[in-house]
């Protein structure tokens, strides 16, 4: 095993490397967070890794991006953040999500930046942003539609509703229901690390082709959209209506 930071790395005999995020019970991210995640990765690109399952430990997968108890991300910031998501999905390997509790807003990002996801029955799957009062942000405005098409990734984007494992099942968000998701994860990448490793690198990169540069350029757009919005009274009071656990009453300005 070896660890970055809050993330944690271990490779199996059956070339499936496992990297754990160790924030519980949420997961909150920040670049750091995400860039140790890249080098978890890298380390087990290195030594002979097939596939990668991402988990994490805790009640959640992953909330996102802690609006309790910081602030919202200056610019800089927040390009280095998004800088560490382009780093992961030009990724070399394979990832598999475990997906325990929520992925909410960046959190729901982060899993999907994954090849697949395996969720329990109970998870939740939220793209909470415009409850927020801002523009989605981790590339979904790329990798949600492209999942599960352009009609569902509105009405989770406008919405900013809840849907459970089986809803994201039905709807091609998550690939694999189990009531142990991380167990369902580790098997369906053994499955993949069965294969032969330079076919899966070639097959991945074929059906990727030209899809990072499509995420590239939709994550910059949601940079600056998301900078904007920040700066309204719709974003302060989404904000603080989420951290006192009341609707929102938006204003439009």
């Amino acid at each position: 095993m070896e660890t970055f930071g809050d993330v944690s790395v271990t490779l199996a005999d059956n070339h499936v490397a496992e990297v754990e995020m160790h924030r519980p019970p949420a997961n909150f991210f920040d670049a750091p967070l995400l860039g140790h995640i890249v080098e978890s990765i890298d380390w087990a690109d290195q030594r002979g890794g097939r596939v990668v399952v991402l988990c994490s430990e805790g009640r959640h997968f992953c909330a996102g991006y802690d609006f309790g108890s910081s602030e919202a991300p200056e610019p800089a910031g927040l390009r280095t953040l998004y800088d560490q998501a382009v780093a992961l999905i030009n990724g070399p390997l394979p990832v598999v999500v475990a997906v325990q509790g929520s992925a909410v807003g960046g959190g729901l990002g982060l899993a999907m930046a994954g090849d697949f996801r395996v969720a329990a029955p109970t998870s939740r799957f939220s793209a909470n942003f415009a409850r927020l009062g801002l523009h989605p942000g981790f590339g979904l405005s790329a990798t949600l539609p492209r999942v599960v098409g352009e009609q569902h990734a509105l009405d989770l984007f406008y919405s900013g509703r809840r849907i459970d494992g089986g809803e994201a099942l039905r709807i091609g968000l998550c690939d694999r229901v189990a009531d142990d998701p991380r167990a369902g994860a580790h098997a369906l990448a053994e499955e993949i690390a069965a294969s032969a490793p330079l076919a899966v690198r070639s097959i991945r990169s074929t059906m990727r082709a030209g899809w990072t540069d499509g995420f590239t350029a939709a994550i910059e757009h949601e940079r600056l959209e998301q900078l904007r919005l920040m700066g309204t009274d719709d974003f302060r009071e989404g904000i603080e209506a989420s951290l006192q656990r009341r609707h929102p009453n938006f204003a439009g300005r």
